[in-house]
């Protein structure tokens, strides 16, 4: 009995340095998730935005940078505009 309507992900997904394979894998377990109930896209991001807040402080910056950086990759890859970057000022 399926308990849950999570997308089946690879072990250890979010552990890898690589933006575009994490992208990549995200949007294949969203594509072929039976159990979705949105959209392969809206899936695929909110996993990996539900990864990223539930770490929280426990997520390294080199690890949040490459899990950002994939919510792009994922955009991309669904042929959707990716972000504008924000300069940020440093205050003096």
């Amino acid at each position: 009995m399926e308990t849950s309507d999570a997308l089946d992900l690879p072990h250890g997904m979010f552990s890898q340095t690589d933006p575009a394979a994490i992208a990549r894998s995200l949007k294949t377990s969203a594509e072929h998730s039976k159990r979705r109930k949105s959209s392969p896209f809206r899936s695929a991001m909110s996993m990996l935005n539900f990864f990223i807040n539930r770490a929280g402080k426990q997520l390294s910056a080199p690890q949040r940078k490459h899990l950002e950086a994939a919510k792009d990759e994922l955009r991309a890859l669904f042929g959707r505009p990716r972000r504008r970057k924000v300069r940020r000022r440093r205050h003096a």
